[in-house]
């Protein structure tokens, strides 16, 4: 080591034994000292709780919660919950991967440091670092709070659903505390495509769910499309008022519509087949005949989903030039040849993206389904769905109604696959993506 690589060395070799170390060695007393209380605080609660957690989630317990008879009186002895073991293990490592994320820290800012001291120049006081966090770090520290928000509330819930898929943790054998969960490797998946009832039931569910999404979104942009384009005429009246009445199913709370939907399309005594009785029509199955319930959640899909596609195209028309307009008048193009020349890709172009997170919105979209039909009719070859349940609703049944997590969980992780492949595949081939990769 020579003289001039010194300092680097030293107080990185001080800040890997002890973080905080470093700084101090170069005299940054303020930064060292908060470092080690970290590093302090860290060891304390990492002293018995990582060897724990490591346990736990190995394991996921070995003694189940069980009656025993004492002194002639029957009294519960509690055991391991696996459940709880595996949330508190997660939990323990997250925050022991983020540490040594400090960690790691503190020997590069103690040696960077000592390149500095190293190449003659004084380290940086405390209200220096402060100042240049200030002016150059400052977007970085307040994403801290976000970032965490989005690490303990979306990824680490993401990743116990993940684990519970590889576990058997389902009713009626393996449900804690009375039982214990254990770790089954690709079991769930393998009864999911192996045994014909799942089998049969994923593959009708998915079918549905696909056509669902397409179909959903579809519906809904052609039709804000069509209304949007009607209202843009320059002969239509009273433009506002129509505007305002479409706007209101957007307005109004979405759980509101489709329980009043619900209501209308009752088969015995919904207001829809009373007026077509009235007309000698006959009342129409709305809702439990396979067929017309799933037409029948598509059509209020459409009233509870045109508006917004209405508002976005709006906008979008308000946008393009009159000229382009009158060049392709000039060139002696009609109205037709005007919407496809000009109108349709400047749309298209626009809202591309936003017709992608509506398809991966529709694979998921809880409300219409279960608020409209609760997945119904009920379909007898299916295990625990109906005839319009989509894999969401399939699998919050799964869940709440019947304690099958690990096949849920698997179901899950399958659906997201799903929406990330289609989402990303879609987007890339979208015009939108293949300009922006020009630009860059």
């Amino acid at each position: 080591m020579t003289m001039k690589s010194k300092h680097r060395f030293v107080a990185a070799l001080c800040s890997a034994l002890v973080p905080g170390a470093g700084q101090l060695y170069h005299r940054q007393w303020i930064k060292g000292l908060i470092l080690l209380l970290v590093s302090g605080g860290a060891i304390g609660f990492f002293y018995t709780r990582l060897s724990q957690a490591v346990w736990g989630i190995v394991t996921l317990g070995d003694t189940p919660s069980r009656l025993v008879e004492i002194e002639g009186k029957v009294r519960h002895v509690p055991g391991d919950h696996s459940i709880n073991l595996m949330i508190n293990s997660l939990i323990v490592l997250f925050l022991f991967v983020l540490y040594a994320f400090v960690y790691v820290s503190a020997i590069r800012d103690a040696y960077r440091t000592g390149v500095h001291r190293d190449s003659g120049r004084a380290p940086a006081s405390f209200r220096q670092t402060l100042t240049y966090i200030r002016d150059f770090k400052f977007a970085q520290v307040l994403l801290i709070v976000p970032a965490a928000g989005i690490l303990f509330l979306t990824i680490l819930p993401i990743l116990f659903m993940i684990l519970l898929a590889f576990t058997n943790y389902s009713s009626p054998n393996h449900i804690p505390p009375g039982n214990l969960v254990d770790w089954v490797g690709l079991d769930s998946f393998a009864q999911l495509f192996r045994l014909q009832s799942w089998s049969d039931t994923f593959f009708g569910v998915l079918g549905w769910t696909t056509l669902w999404a397409f179909v959903a979104t579809a519906t809904t942009f052609a039709s804000g499309l069509a209304v949007a384009l009607t209202l843009s005429q320059k002969e239509i009246r009273l433009k506002g008022m129509w505007r305002t009445l479409i706007i209101i199913p957007y307005a109004v709370p979405q759980m509101i519509s489709l329980l009043a939907m619900k209501m209308m399309f009752n088969g015995k005594f919904g207001p829809i087949n009373q007026y077509l009785s009235y007309f000698g029509l006959g009342k129409l199955p709305w809702l439990t005949d396979p067929y017309w319930a799933k037409f029948t959640v598509i059509i209020v899909n459409i009233w509870v989903g045109m508006p917004l596609a209405f508002l976005l195209i709006s906008g979008i028309l308000s946008t393009i030039s009159p000229e382009l307009y009158e060049a392709a008048r000039v060139e002696g193009a009609g109205r037709m040849q005007q919407a496809r020349l000009v109108t349709f890709p400047v749309i298209l172009f626009s809202l591309a993206p936003i017709l992608i997170i509506q398809l991966a919105g529709n694979f998921n979209n809880f409300n219409v389904i279960y608020l409209l039909t609760n997945g119904g009719p009920s379909n007898p070859d299916y295990q625990f769905a109906g005839h319009t349940d989509l894999l969401i609703t399939w699998l919050y049944k799964l869940t709440l109604n019947n304690n099958i997590y690990n096949i849920a969980s698997a179901i899950g992780i399958i659906l997201f696959l799903i929406i990330a492949g289609l989402s990303i595949l879609n987007y890339r081939r979208t015009r939108s993506f293949k300009d922006e990769e020009m630009v860059q």
